[in-house]
């Protein structure tokens, strides 16, 4: 397994694994039209190009022998949901369910962390939904601290978010 800054091809696999895992984690009763909609439209090869393609973007993934399992992406000049963010929002940061606990996110987000260091970064904020324990658990053992709630809206629903940020300094 390696960690490589994306590219332009890496898209279609990117949308493919946001889909699969978006669904995996918050979709657990089933999928109704509504949500399926909203991950179809949202999950889409020409979005996820744009994305890469944004200079305010930068992605990195997991390559293992039989291809993407897993990637995070780093959005600059992001507006922070709290007062107590500030630097880079780690907007996306997913690895597929059947990698997990093999040292696949621990990896990426090291590698992500490393990028913002040498780009002068002084912290990292992300958001993940107030239910999403395992996520919660990694990121507070990774060193992220809890500074507030948001919430992340579809349409008229709105579902709870805590927020997380972690400091840069060596």
């Amino acid at each position: 397994m390696s960690i490589r800054r994306a590219n332009i091809q890496d898209a279609s696999s990117i949308a493919a694994i946001s889909i699969e895992v978006w669904i995996g984690t918050y979709l657990k009763q089933g999928v109704t039209a509504f949500f399926a909609q909203y991950v179809l439209d949202t999950f889409t090869e020409a979005k996820i190009a744009a994305r890469l393609s944004d200079p305010n973007e930068v992605f990195f993934v997991s390559d293992n022998a039989e291809g993407i399992d897993g990637f995070i992406a780093l959005t600059q000049a992001s507006a922070a949901p709290v007062s107590e963010c500030s630097g880079t929002e780690i907007s996306t940061f997913y690895v597929q369910p059947r990698h997990h606990g093999k040292g696949v996110g621990k990896r990426l987000l090291a590698a992500g962390l490393h990028h913002c260091r040498t780009q002068g970064g002084e912290a990292v904020w992300l958001t993940t939904n107030a239910e999403n324990t395992p996520a919660i658990a990694f990121y507070l053992a990774q060193g992220f601290t809890h500074v507030g709630e948001t919430h992340f809206t579809i349409e008229d629903q709105a579902y709870l978010n805590n927020v997380y940020a972690c400091s840069l300094a060596p």
